[in-house]
């Protein structure tokens, strides 16, 4: 006869059901993982760069160094010689040096003349012929330029007042005349006054019986010329030029005189100081006198 089947009770059953989770729990976490295979374990290590190429690289490298180092260098001597330039005054160096210079002159001179020699012909023993006539041409030059610098007459300076304008419009555009020139003489040739003439010397000419380019005393081409549009614009920057120095003279002379504007009424510096103490007394009397004078209404 079997044994009774015993009633279990709802914590038993409990328990039971736990034991076993722990159970499984314990073996699934106790079980080792299998690794993942890995590619890498497949792959060859990277190859070594040649030697030949690491000592490029160095040489390059120190290359670079030696470079940057002289550069440096120069950069500072540059700056050194930069910042002395600008410690020293050229203006007192050109002064010590002139004094130095004169001082010299007069030291060999006094000695040469104490020893009873001739200065001038010991100094011309460091000179060439051709350098001692550029410097006496020199001097000269210099000595009629400061005797000339003074008002003489009204020719001479018209002259001197001419050659500065030459001076100031530069050199002849000699290429541009030559091609002027030739065209002028190619349409003489075109329309048949163009003439081979012989002088008395032999030498043989073109001659132009119109004065198309050989202006003769009854050809009237000159008035044709039309100049361009540089050589206009040059004459009026000198035109303008020399009004505007003749206005900064004229200010400076009533600035000297004491003048600040109008008509000169003196003839003499004694007749100014006259007609200046006589508007001090009497123009605001005149005042309407000379004004009738300068409208023409004066009866």
């Amino acid at each position: 006869m079997s044994p009774p089947n015993k009633r279990k009770s709802p914590d038993s059953d409990r328990e039971e059901a736990s034991s076993k989770r722990q159970a499984t729990t314990t073996t699934t976490t106790t079980e080792p993982e299998k690794p993942a295979p890995s590619s890498s374990s497949s792959t060859e290590p990277p190859p070594a760069a040649p030697a030949a190429t690491q000592q490029d690289r160095l040489a390059r490298f120190k290359a670079l160094q030696a470079r940057a180092k002289s550069s440096s260098s120069q950069n500072l001597k540059e700056a050194t010689k930069e910042s002395q330039r600008l410690a020293t005054d050229p203006s007192q160096l050109n002064a010590v040096t002139r004094k130095h210079a004169i001082a010299s002159h007069k030291l060999l001179k006094a000695e040469i003349e104490d020893s009873g020699g001739d200065f001038e012909r010991k100094r011309a023993w460091d000179w060439t012929i051709e350098e001692s006539e550029r410097w006496d041409k020199r001097v000269k030059k210099k000595e009629a330029h400061r005797d000339d610098t003074a008002f003489r007459d009204y020719q001479r300076q018209s002259e001197k007042t001419y050659k500065r304008q030459l001076k100031n419009m530069g050199a002849p555009d000699l290429e541009r005349y030559t091609k002027e020139k030739m065209a002028a003489i190619e349409k003489a040739a075109a329309e048949g006054t163009l003439e081979i003439v012989e002088t008395e010397d032999g030498e043989m000419i073109a001659v132009d019986r119109d004065g198309t380019f050989f202006s003769t005393a009854e050809s009237t081409n000159f008035a044709q010329h039309k100049p361009d549009k540089a050589a206009v614009d040059r004459l009026v920057d000198d035109l303008r030029k020399a009004e505007e120095a003749s206005l900064k003279k004229r200010r400076e002379r009533q600035a000297k005189n004491g003048e600040d504007s109008g008509d000169v009424t003196y003839i003499n510096e004694k007749n100014k100081q006259f007609n200046q103490k006589l508007a001090r007394f009497y123009n605001k009397y005149t005042a309407e006198i000379r004004e009738s004078f300068e409208r023409g209404t004066m009866i």
